[in-house]
């Protein structure tokens, strides 16, 4: 939590099942539309990681508090108040550091968006491993309007969006719909406002009813596809299949998997 009384990052617990825990973790600077100020990216970085050193954890939910904003960029002001080279480097990477934070968490990392999603909000987002969006949501990238580049996990957007559409966000920097972003591949869901939350809770269910191990791994193998050439991903594959006979997951749940099968074959 940030020493500033009116933003802070807020973290909920929830114990699902027989001990899963999944968090929901809120950026709450609703006065200033949750926007990023160091402090608040600083604390942000911290409950990540602390979330992701347990061993219960299935998953993490991002949102912003309100429903003005998911996250309205970085804090304006503060950037305004850099001065040198130096500081702009040391405010540019707390930004990477978050986005980092969530795709290197050991868990899946489901982006709850409203609102105001723009700048370093979009780049949050992107990081995250899912996103749903309420209809009526405004995405964006306006960095050139304000004379700067989009850096950072902005580099993520063309795996996501494709290069030409990348660079029509990056260089014109028009704000666009959750409709557009749903339409790009940007986010995979969109849905009214009041359902927003039960959208979440559809992916939760979903992870929970999947091997814990399982789910942690094959999040893992495909940060890794990201950094390796076909050949190196479908060998990286095969590592990750065979090592997963390391805990009795697999035997586990594929036993389950054939009683199951049994029974229903025997019930017709």
């Amino acid at each position: 939590m940030t020493t500033d009384t009116h933003a802070r990052i807020d973290l909920r617990l929830e114990t699902r099942g027989a001990g899963d825990t999944i968090a929901w973790v809120t950026i709450d600077n609703a006065r200033k539309l949750n926007c990023l100020s160091s402090a608040l990216m600083t604390a942000f970085v911290d409950t990540i990681e602390q979330l992701g050193r347990r061993d219960d954890l299935r998953a993490i939910v991002v949102t912003g508090a309100g429903d003005k904003a998911f996250v309205g960029g970085a804090d304006i002001l503060e950037m305004g108040a850099l001065t040198d080279a130096g500081q702009a480097r040391a405010f540019i990477t707390r930004v990477h550091k978050c986005c980092h934070a969530v795709r290197t968490a050991p868990v899946p990392v489901i982006a709850r968006i409203q609102g105001f999603t723009l700048g370093a909000g979009l780049e949050l987002a992107a990081s995250c491993d899912l996103r749903v969006a309420a209809a009526g949501a405004v995405l964006g990238m306006p960095e050139v309007r304000l004379g700067l580049p989009s850096v950072v996990e902005a580099a993520v957007l063309p795996t996501l969006v494709g290069w030409g559409r990348a660079r029509e966000m990056l260089m014109v920097g028009d704000n666009f719909s959750a409709e557009d972003a749903l339409q790009w591949g940007l986010v995979e869901r969109v849905v009214p406002a009041a359902e927003l939350d039960a959208a979440v809770e559809r992916w939760i269910d979903g992870l929970l009813r999947n091997g814990p191990q399982s789910v942690r791994r094959q999040k893992a193998l495909m940060r890794r596809w990201e950094r390796l050439s076909l050949d190196e991903a479908v060998q990286a594959g095969i590592d990750a299949f065979a090592a997963t006979w390391d805990t009795d997951e697999p035997v586990r749940l594929l036993g389950e998997y054939r009683a199951a099968r049994e029974a229903h074959k025997r019930s017709k």
